[in-house]
């Protein structure tokens, strides 16, 4: 079965960064061999085309027939606003939390990310 992954922007970099590209390399190779289609948005694609040339050149090298693109709508970025106000994330930027809600609103089984600093919280239970 082909899981719905909705990716944000740091995956991309991750790919060619040292701390993280044995971790984001075989998630790649999942999507060319077709086990993951992954969600991108308008958000992603304003970010990652402010990268470097290389990592938009990879963006645009991920067969297009697994990528499903979702657009932010009025519900999602209701929904974004509503995790800001509730601190659901604490302290984040709109963006970031427009990248949860579309995960939500789309359906995604899985949010991948690399940002460590807002998106990715682990928080541990004693």
């Amino acid at each position: 079965m082909i899981r719905r992954v909705y990716i944000d922007t740091s995956v991309f970099g991750g790919y060619f960064d040292l701390e993280f590209k044995e971790q984001t390399k075989p998630f790649f190779d999942k999507i060319n061999s077709r086990q993951i289609k992954i969600l991108v948005s308008g958000i992603l694609e304003l970010e990652i085309y402010k990268d470097p040339e290389h990592i938009i050149d990879f963006f645009e090298s991920l067969p297009k027939e697994l990528i499903e693109r979702v657009e932010l709508n009025e519900e999602a970025n209701q929904l974004a606003v509503m995790y800001i106000a509730e601190r659901v994330v604490g302290q984040t930027s709109l963006a970031d939390c427009q990248h949860i809600a579309l995960t939500t609103i789309n359906k995604a089984d899985v949010l991948a990310s690399w940002n460590f600093k807002h998106i990715v919280r682990q928080h541990w239970v004693r």
